[in-house]
Formats: structure tokens, sequence, C-alpha cells
């Protein structure tokens, strides 16, 4: 797999990506932590993985000329605490379903190392969904994460979204 910065010519397939992983969970009966709608027909989503692409934040992984896996990284999303020292956050990390046990996420998130080491930045962040089942939680905490600070996302007319911020020191 090669990893290379993205652009905007990258933002469908990245929404691709997304769009597999909710069929996926929704297939699961999974549908906390993205609902049921894909992402490519949302116009804040588009907006958001636009806006990762123009700030240079937006990496993608292709295997074959096949885009498997898209990383951002950049400051940390608005609805977590700050931290309170100068970090590198995982802001977007997703993998094509097809490509799963080949540790696309691992080598993804090995990379958002490289980019906060180069920036001589000493914190990695990233949060995920911590309802359901837990999984994401353990899968970041299996790639060297461990838990920092619980927090929810209130939603009209819907329970709080159930999030966990995870920390790495480099």
């Amino acid at each position: 797999m090669t990893i290379r910065r993205a652009a905007r010519d990258d933002v469908p397939a990245v929404l691709a990506l997304l769009d597999g992983a909710t069929e996926w969970l929704v297939a699961r009966g999974q549908t906390e932590q993205w609902g049921t709608a894909p992402h490519s027909t949302s116009p804040r989503r588009v907006a958001q993985i636009t806006g990762f692409a123009d700030y240079g934040g937006l990496w993608v992984g292709e295997d074959a000329g096949r885009v498997v896996g898209a990383l951002a990284v950049g400051a940390a999303m608005e609805y977590v605490p700050r931290a309170s020292e100068p970090e590198l956050y995982v802001r977007l990390l997703v993998t094509e379903r097809a490509s799963a046990g080949q540790n696309v996420g691992g080598i993804l998130l090995g990379h958002a190392r490289e980019l906060a080491r180069a920036a001589g930045v000493r914190l990695l962040r990233v949060d995920c969904f911590a309802g359901g089942d837990g999984a994401l939680v353990r899968y970041y905490e299996s790639q060297g994460f461990t838990r920092d600070v619980a927090f929810a996302v209130p939603r009209v007319s819907e329970p709080d979204w159930p999030g966990q911020v995870l920390v790495q020191r480099l």
C-alpha cells in the first residue's frame, strides 16, 4: 500500500469508503455510530471531507491504484476537550471493508505518527464512538492508544453520541 496526500479529486473515493463502512455497520445492526444514511448524500459530510482535502490534512492509502483507506489529521474536533500541549489529531480514519485484516488502518495510523514526529509533536490523539460493544475503542487500544476522556455529543431528538478520546505519546 502506498500513502499519498489526497486532493479534491479523492473526495468521492473517501466518501465511498465512509458509505461502505456505514453499510457494513447497518448490516450488523449498529446504527448508533453513523446512522443509516450514506455520507455521500450529506452536504455537511461532503463539505467536511472536502475541507480536509483543501486544508492538506487528508491522506489516502492506495493498493493497485484503488483507494483502500483514508486518514485526516489536523486540529482537534470542536466537540472534544482541548489538549494541554501541542498535538496532532486524527480527525478521520476509515478503511475499505474488502481490505479488512490487511492492517490498512494500522499503516495509516503509522503515517499519522510519522507526521506528528516530523512536526515535532509528541502527542497523537483520536476520538471514536464509544457505544455499542466498545470494539472501536478496543481497536485503538490495540494500536497503542490509551483512554483519556469520555465525552458525549448532544443530538436533537436522539440520545447523545457517546465518544472516547484516546491518546498516544510518541
